[in-house]
């Protein structure tokens, strides 16, 4: 058995991981798993990840967990052109520095954006109170006023001149506030003007396809008894 990918194109980090595989002509095979139905819970599933989480990686006998491992073993295993991530001992610490900060700032954020805005609301039902929204809002707002002035700067991209891995896992987590209908880039003509060159460098057509299912996120039908029961914890953890 080849490369598997276990992913939810639901999943900012999956849609990442997705992308980079696709932009490199990685071959691989895609085992999708539906976190809204609960099966990143099966028993099967905990085979290739126990911390049943995606994305997870499956080559041979060697299993992975986490996004940024992921995408960092894939840029070595096929030695994807170095622009991802640079051999430039400084400008590599640029793309961790931005791959250690965004996990507790940005993506923490564009999460609860999404959910506190759409996926509470519509798909469980479950009311939002607006000062907690709020709070949230204002948190994403002070997230990307740092991704734009500390990370993004006046460069082309968040690391230098070419992208790099930080720039596809940000463009995918912002993307989660923007099928919220948060408009995010009014205002910040640079992190807009990025935006665009990210878009252009990764190619619209797989851009598109990445984010056809999230962008669709508003659309989703209730979710039945069960769901909501398997999203419990997500839910409290989410409303804290």
């Amino acid at each position: 058995m080849g490369l598997e990918l276990f992913l939810d194109l639901l999943s900012q980090p999956c849609r990442a991981v997705y992308i980079f595989a696709k932009r490199n002509r990685i071959p691989f095979e895609l085992r999708t798993v539906e976190l809204l139905k609960g099966q990143h819970h099966s028993d099967a599933f905990a085979q290739v990840n126990p911390m049943r989480q995606v994305p997870a990686l499956k080559d041979g006998d060697f299993t992975l967990a986490e996004s940024v491992a992921i995408l960092l073993y894939l840029s070595r295993k096929y030695q994807t052109p170095d622009h991802w991530y640079p051999q430039d001992l400084q400008t590599r610490a640029r793309v961790d520095e931005y791959l250690a900060w965004q996990h507790t700032a940005l993506r923490y954020s564009c999460t609860r954006a999404l959910w506190q805005k759409v996926m509470f609301p519509v798909f469980l039902g479950e009311p939002v109170p607006p000062e907690m929204l709020a709070a949230t809002l204002a948190k994403l707002d002070r997230c990307l006023q740092l991704l734009q002035d500390k990370f993004l700067q006046d460069k082309a991209f968040l690391a230098g001149p070419h992208i790099s891995v930080a720039d596809l896992v940000a463009i995918t987590e912002l993307m989660h506030p923007v099928s919220a209908g948060c408009r995010i880039f009014e205002g910040r003509p640079k992190l807009d003007a990025w935006r665009l060159r990210v878009e252009a460098e990764v190619g619209e057509e797989l851009f598109q396809e990445a984010h056809a299912l999230i962008l669709k996120a508003k659309d989703l039908p209730p979710a039945d008894p069960s769901i909501k029961q398997k999203l419990r914890p997500l839910v409290q953890v989410l409303l804290q």
